[in-house]
């Protein structure tokens, strides 16, 4: 890279925006008035806000286009993305399936061999569902005995899908329509599957409704979706979830039960018994309340379940059903000092993925508990798969780091080795080059955070590297080490990728989640900023070279720390963020997040709210940092009103001279709808970040 200021190039005074119409909407919460003169970009399909992207979008990708290096960035993107990419294999019958991408496909294509080693067969390519590659398959679920598939598309990024079936036998379509599924399942019984939805939408405001009254249905093969038999619904609780799935016998049905917009945060959990023809719902966890239950698998009778009930860090319990109820219950696998990930049942065996210390350590138990062996691993990452059917005994699964592609492993569960079943190849990419290091720092409160930090081997800890700090904290959700292909075009330009793992997550379990949720919410900014000092005064970059980046709950890190500590970053890359957190619950789900934000409607939360909401707290006094927001057109869970009004807030109130832009993409939801979206959107993050540092990178394409 070459250094040619700590200043944006070219960048001398303030961009020309568009002109962002105010309206003097006030609204009282409990006594405290606050205004909202950009309401009206909450209406998508206005004519006027319609304009008002189309202005924004002209004056972004104008200044985007001047970055020289831009298009030969995204062209490195597209080489160090081109090669063979495979999902682990799963049997269905006499077929193994699999998704591969063979380099730069918009979607992954669905593959079947008779045997491992047979001869390949195209299954489903997403790719020709649409011209431009922005219709995904979100889903595609077999039958137990493989006869027939659901597949569930998803149109332009929307996370609304559209089920259809497809016979396995002849490889063709059926009639067969489901429309405006979402939150949901696909859980095979007999000759059809239960699924979970809304009732239609307004139409014209699909993408923007409040989602309420989530319902299970069961399908049966060859019938319309008018004839399709009502399993649950609680019209009562509008904003519940009800999510149903089925035992891998088909003998047990199981109904999930959340309430997260009454701010519970576990759910009750039911049981059915369809063997013996009852339709009477047995009551694992009757109601809803804080702890949460995880159907795991059964063993005859024997129901296996995964809770934080009394065990923040998760323990396996059995519930023994006898004549229609739960006789007994007992702890199979203790809570552990690190948590539980994930739990699943293959080759007869219980598999359990541990966090510990925010990497994948996977154990091996017999079905009555007893720890087998631990599976070896090929170091620091995180690894996912180990399930199978009920008879499987062929167990795959995936094991990535920051500098680890993932890499697909048989194990044998007799003797517990593992062996490398395909393995990327990735064209002039050579592992041994890069470090990752994980580090502990201190937060404002004397907690010890973690954070991985990736770079080449060799950097000079001089203050002047590009830095990227991508953070989360939120949603009991960790941030495992994985694989990017594009962050390489990062590393090998010398620039330095950090993630910190900041409370609000489930890196240590339920307290490190809670710790960071409602009225604590401010650890988690605190763990950011933490962070950038950490980084700043060990050397490893400097205010001047720092960029910030998170997507989601994540932007409204970003949108959060800017705020609070503007001096201590260059660059802001706000993605997708929840903005207004004062209105977030009126749109799509967002009332489902209640539990874990709180909400301004209840007097003892809005202060709190109000205190970090990024829209709310936009200062004319602060200097902000060169700030990219990205959102999309299609996100109908984030949705861009968000963004729409954070941008035009911010571009109202700084007055200098670092761009504040927002990139609004077209045909993408809340994660890019395809590879080429996915790809441009990155080239224009690390382009900008670049240029608002001043540095112009060596060549680039190989």
């Amino acid at each position: 890279m070459v250094i040619l200021t700590n200043v944006s190039i070219g960048a001398t005074a303030q961009l020309s925006y568009p002109t962002t119409r105010k309206v003097d909407t006030v609204d009282n919460y409990h006594g405290t008035q606050v205004a909202d003169p950009y309401r009206w970009l909450e209406d998508d399909n206005s004519a006027e806000t319609k304009a008002w992207v189309e202005a924004q979008n002209k004056v972004s990708f104008g200044y985007l286009s001047t970055i020289p290096f831009r298009e030969q960035w995204k062209n490195r993107m597209l080489e160090v993305s081109n090669y063979a990419k495979y999902s682990a294999p799963g049997k269905k019958g006499e077929y193994y399936y699999y998704y591969k991408n063979d380099g730069l496909q918009n979607q992954s294509a669905l593959y079947r061999t008779r045997g491992l080693k047979g001869k390949e067969e195209l299954v489903l390519d997403p790719n020709r569902f649409s011209t431009d590659g922005t219709t995904r398959m979100a889903n595609f679920s077999l039958s137990n005995d493989g006869k027939y598939a659901v597949v569930a598309l998803s149109l332009g990024g929307s996370d609304w899908q559209t089920y259809l079936v497809r016979d396995m036998q002849t490889n063709q379509f059926l009639k067969d329509t489901i429309s405006w599924v979402k939150v949901s399942g696909i859980a095979w019984q007999g000759d059809g599957f239960y699924y979970s939805r809304y009732p239609a939408p307004e139409k014209g405001k699909e993408l923007s409704t409040k989602n309420e009254n989530h319902q299970v249905f069961y399908h049966r093969i060859g019938t319309p979706q008018s004839s399709d038999e009502l399993i649950y619904e609680d019209p009562a609780n509008p904003q519940r979830f009800h999510t149903l799935r089925t035992s891998k016998d088909e003998r047990f049905s199981i109904l999930s039960i959340s309430d997260r917009g009454k701010g519970f945060m576990g759910n009750a959990l039911w049981i059915r018994d369809t063997k013996s023809g009852s339709k009477t719902w047995i009551p694992l966890v009757k109601e809803v309340g804080n702890t949460n239950y995880e159907f795991i698998d059964n063993v005859g009778d024997r129901i296996l379940v995964s809770t934080d009930d009394g065990a923040p860090n998760y323990r396996i319990i059995e519930m023994l059903l006898k004549n229609g109820t739960v006789s007994s219950t007992r702890t199979l696998v203790p809570e552990a000092k690190f948590p539980i990930r994930s739990s699943s049942t293959a080759g007869g065996s219980i598999f359990i993925n541990y966090l510990e210390n925010v990497s994948s350590h996977v154990y091996q138990y017999d079905l009555n508990g007893k720890r087998i062996r631990e599976i070896k691993l090929p170091g620091i990452g995180n690894a996912s798969g180990f399930s199978t059917e009920k008879k499987g005994d062929e167990i795959f699964y995936t094991f990535s780091s920051y500098t680890y592609p993932p890499t697909i492993f048989q194990l044998d569960p007799v003797s517990g080795k593992s062996t490398v079943f395909r393995a990327p190849v990735i064209p002039g990419y050579q592992a041994d080059l890069f470090e990752t290091k994980q580090v502990f720092y201190t937060s404002k409160d004397g907690t010890q955070v973690p954070m991985f930090i990736t770079h080449k081997k060799g950097l000079a800890l001089n203050g002047n590297n590009p830095t990227i700090l991508y953070g989360y904290g939120g949603f009991n959700i960790s941030l495992t080490p994985s694989f990017s292909a594009v962050n390489l075009t990062w590393l090998e330009q010398g620039g330095i990728y950090v993630v910190a793992n900041l409370r609000g997550g489930s890196e240590f379990g339920e307290t490190w989640h809670k710790d960071g949720m409602l009225d604590k919410k401010q650890h988690v900014f605190d763990d950011f900023i933490a962070a950038a000092e950490h980084l700043i005064k060990n050397k490893y970059t400097s205010p001047a070279y720092l960029a910030i980046q998170g997507g989601s709950n994540g932007g409204l890190l970003v949108g959060a720390v800017i705020n609070q500590r503007p001096e201590l970053f260059k660059v802001a890359i706000p993605q997708v963020g929840v903005m207004d957190m004062l209105r977030y619950q009126k749109f799509t789900i967002g009332w489902n997040w209640i539990a874990e934000y709180g909400s301004s409607e209840k007097p003892d939360q809005f202060g709190f709210l109000y205190k970090y909401s990024p829209l709310h707290n936009i200062s004319r006094d602060l200097k902000y940092p060169s700030t990219l927001i990205t959102t999309a057109d299609h996100d109908d869970r984030v949705v861009p009103a968000h963004s729409f009004k954070y941008a035009a807030a911010l571009q109202s109130a700084y007055k200098g001279t670092n761009p504040v832009i927002i990139r609004i993409d077209t045909k993408s939801g809340h994660g890019a709808s395809n590879l080429t979206k996915s790809i441009e959107l990155s080239a224009d993050i690390f382009s900008f970040i670049y240029h608002e540092m001043g540095i112009r990178p060596k060549q680039i394409s190989k």
